[in-house]
Parts: structure tokens; sequence; C-alpha cells
């Protein structure tokens, strides 16, 4: 195919516009529930348990549909499952802006996920079908990981006024007006797409690839929580024993709901695993320094929030100069370039300590944004390029469920580290004369330790939180290095995985 005879209209740019406004929603959706909680709990008086499935819930149920949703959407039409996904998003946003008890706000937040899960990758799909000219396409994709940016970066201030000037019902009521003009505008700018050859559908590979899924991510979202070991063992074993077995089924089946073969293509296979490994070196530092910036620093959500709003910044104009670049320079050394900057941001909380000021935080969020902006943005080009228009919506589920799955373990594995190195430098580091029980409940999270201190009479309490808070720093700085570390590895193995591959031709001509 020619694909300079393909190039996108005005119309087709303005159809990736109305694309994004979902995934930016979905992005600042992702960050507000986590600041209304308090004001939820509040209200609704959910026990523990509760609170954890209110935040849980929705990763779960979006890990866990991606796959079934975009094999809808390559059946069915592409744009039909979108706008179907938008429906329930609103329908799930008013039941959760109208939840009176935590079992409600539960399930709506279940079919938040639903939703997101029915959306999400039929926005890369589309995309992939709407830009046929792979220049063009990899601008199109730069604005998708901008968006994507922008709206992380912009949910803890959004949601932090709306929860402050309204209450947090009206943090579920914002979604409405973003998904009535996404079901406006799409049937008018966005073409409908499908794969001509779905195979049938079978249940057994929708039914593996959910419970899977869903099994995997709670095993190891409960891991982190480290509460509940023996559970968190038996649900990631049983995922991991079920994705096997959906794997196996796909590659015998004659047209299967996804073609694992892809991973025969060293390009999808290097850009899909540099992916993963990259947000879960990301998701799990970042968590850390929001934490580091409201309680060693004593910053509000949204000053915090402000602090990050540059990283986010740069991070959108770096999928722009990762377009330019790739034209006069090979995509593995961009790539690779972009993993050791980030890699370098994260290097740089080895300085830490608790004088820091919020500044240095900011310098190295923008490094770490100008390498995830330009690593990202060609890594989501070259998975969706190495597969033809058709399999697009197999290539953006796997993309997508890289992405949940780098989330999941960067937060369960790095956090357990963080925690592991502040709880080993507290107890060396507390003073003396402690009441009895108090070190240990310090030792959980650096809020409990702070929290205790001001109860505690002068010097005991000023001893305690000074040494919680250098432990956390330290501990910080170790995890920052340890990022660091994992993406250094993850540059050698782009470098190497994704030499030779071309930025100007689709890489998918052959049959996989």
């Amino acid at each position: 195919m020619n694909d300079t005879a393909h190039r996108a209209t005005v119309r087709t740019w303005v159809g990736l516009a109305v694309l994004v406004l979902p995934m930016l929603l979905i992005a600042i959706d992702g960050m507000v529930l986590i600041f209304a909680l308090p004001d939820i709990t509040a209200d609704l008086e959910p026990s523990g348990t509760q609170q954890l499935w209110m935040l849980d819930i929705y990763s779960l149920m979006l890990a866990g549909l991606l796959i079934t949703m975009s094999s809808l959407g390559d059946r069915f039409g592409r744009r039909k499952v979108l706008l179907i996904g938008a429906v329930l998003f609103a329908i799930a946003s008013v039941l959760g802006a109208l939840s009176t008890e935590p079992l409600m706000l539960i399930a709506a937040r279940a079919l938040l996920g639903i939703g997101g899960a029915t959306i999400m990758p039929g926005t890369l799909s589309l995309i992939r079908n709407m830009f046929l000219d792979r220049a063009q396409r990899r601008t199109a994709m730069a604005v998708w990981s901008a968006t994507g940016a922008l709206g992380a970066a912009a949910g803890p201030i959004i949601g932090g006024w709306i929860i402050e000037v309204f209450s947090w019902h009206a943090a579920f009521l914002m979604n409405i007006p973003v998904m009535v003009l996404l079901l406006v505008l799409a049937p008018i700018f966005v073409p409908e797409s499908r794969n001509p050859n779905p195979g049938r559908i079978d249940v057994l590979s929708i039914v593996l690839s959910l419970a899977g899924m869903i099994s995997f991510v709670y095993g190891v979202k409960t891991f982190a929580e480290g509460t509940e070991p023996g559970i968190a063992f038996l649900t990631f074993f049983a995922g991991l024993l079920l994705v096997a077995l959906f794997v196996v089924r796909q590659l015998r089946m004659p047209v299967p709901m996804i073609n694992v073969r892809l991973f025969r293509v060293r390009a999808f296979t290097g850009a899909v695993v540099t992916d993963l490994l990259s947000i879960f070196s990301l998701v799990g530092a970042l968590f850390a320094l929001t934490q580091f910036l409201q309680l060693v620093v004593g910053l509000s959500v949204v000053q915090s929030a402000l602090w990050m709003l540059p990283q986010a910044a740069v991070s959108a104009f770096a999928g722009f100069i990762a377009a330019a670049l790739v034209k006069r320079m090979p995509t593995s050394i961009i790539v690779a370039a972009g993993v050791l900057i980030t890699a370098g941001g994260f290097a740089t909380l080895l300085t830490l300590t608790p004088a820091t000021q919020p500044w240095v935080i900011a310098v190295a969020l923008c490094l770490v944004g100008l390498g995830a902006g330009v690593g990202l943005t060609l890594t989501n080009d070259l998975i969706m390029s190495s597969v033809r228009p058709e399999q697009s919506g197999q290539a953006a589920a796997i993309s997508e469920t890289a992405y949940e799955l780098g989330t999941a373990f960067g937060t369960a594995i790095l956090g357990s580290a963080l925690l592991g190195f502040y709880r080993s430098g507290l107890a060396d580091t507390a003073p003396a004369g402690l009441p009895t029980g108090v070190l240990e409940s310090a030792k959980e999270t650096l809020g409990a330790a702070l929290l205790y201190a001001e109860e505690l009479p002068g010097a005991l309490g000023t001893a305690l939180s000074t040494a919680a808070t250098e432990s956390f720093t330290t501990a910080l700085a170790w995890t920052g290095g340890l990022a660091a570390l994992i993406l250094l590895a993850v540059a050698i193995f782009a470098g190497v995985m994704l030499r030779g591959v071309s930025a100007q031709a689709d890489l998918a001509t052959h049959d996989h």
C-alpha cells in the first residue's frame, strides 16, 4: 500500500481531537477518586476493605476487559463499541454521583472500569485506521500520548478544585458533558472500521482472559497492600495459569481472539516490553514523589500537582520532538536515549534530603517527562505500525494491557521496595523511649509516623518526625536509584530489539 496516497485530511485531524477527548477524561478520572476518598469516607462511612475496592475495582475491570472489548470492536465495529463505552461511562458517572452507600459506589466504579476498557483500545485502533501515512500517524500518536500526560497531571488540580468548590459527587458528574460530546461528534468525524475476518466469538477465550487478568492484577495489588500474602500468592499464580491457558488456546485457534504470534515480530515485542518496563518504573517512583512533596516538603495536594505540571508539559512537547527526530535518526537510538534521559531524572533523586526544594523535584520530573515523552510516543507508533489496519484492535489491546500491567507492577514492586527501605531506616534511627506499639505503627507509612509524632510530647515527637522523614527520604532516593537501574537495562534492551527498525514504512507487510 502506498501510504502517501492516503494522507489525512482536516476532517481526520478533527476526528483525532474527538478521540483524545475520552482519553483526557479517563486520565483525569484515574486520579480524582484518590483525592475524593476522604470526603467519600466521611459521607458514606465505608469499611477499610470497601475503600480498597472503591480504588481497585476500576483498574481490575479495565485490565480484565481490554482484550475482550478490543475483540468485540474488531467484530462489530470499533467506533460502535467506543460509543457503547461512552454510554456506559456516562451511566456509571451518574450512578457514582448518586451513590448513597459504599456498595453502590463500588458498583459504579466497576461499571466505569467496563466503560473505560470499552473506550481505550478503540481510540488507538481507530487512529491506526484513520492515519495510514506513517509520519502523520506518528504525529497523531504524539497528540494521543500528550493528552494522557496532561490529563494525569491535571487530574489532581481539576479534581481538587471540583471537590473543594462543589463536592465529591461533582467529580463524577464532570464526565457526562465530555461523553455526550463524544457521542455527538464521533459519528460525524470518526470513520467506522472493523476486521473483515474476525473469526468466531470464543466464549472460553473471553472467560480465560477476563478471569486470568483480573486474578493476576488482583494478586499484584494484594501483594502491594501486604495484608494477605496467602491470597496474593494464590490469585497471582491462578491468574498466571489462566493467562497461560489463554495463550495456548489462541495459538491453536485458526482465527484467534488475540494474535499472540505478533510477539514473533522483534519490533513489536521490543516496543511492548519497553512500554511495560518504562511504565513500571515511572509509576512506582512517581507514586513516592507525590508523598515526598506532601508529607516531607509539606505542600498541599494542589501545590504538589502544580509542581508536577512542568513535567506534563515537557512530556507532551517531547512527543512532537520524537516525531521530528525520527526522520533523521534511527528509531532504536532515539527510544534508547529517551529511556536513558528518564533514568537520569530518577538518578537525580539519589541526592534528595528532607530539605530539598520542590524545584529540584520539578527539574528531575522534567527530565523524566522528556525521556518518557520521546520513548513512549515512538514505541506506541511501533506497536501500531507492526500490524495491518485490520489487526489494530489486537495491537491496541496488547499495548493498553502492557500499560495496565506496568502500572500495577510499578505500584506493587517499587512501592514495596520503598516501604522496605523506609521500615529498615526507621528501625535504625527511631528514638528510644517510644510507647509500646508506636514504632511498629509508625513503620507502616510515613503519614502514620507523622500523626504519632504530633501526639507525642515535645522532643520525643520531634525526634520521631525527624527520623521518619529522613528514613522516607533515604528510601525514596534508593527507590529512584532502583528505577534508574531498571531503566538503564530497558534502554539497552530497546537499543538491541529495535535496531534496524524502519521509521518510514509500515512494518506489517505479511502475515504473522
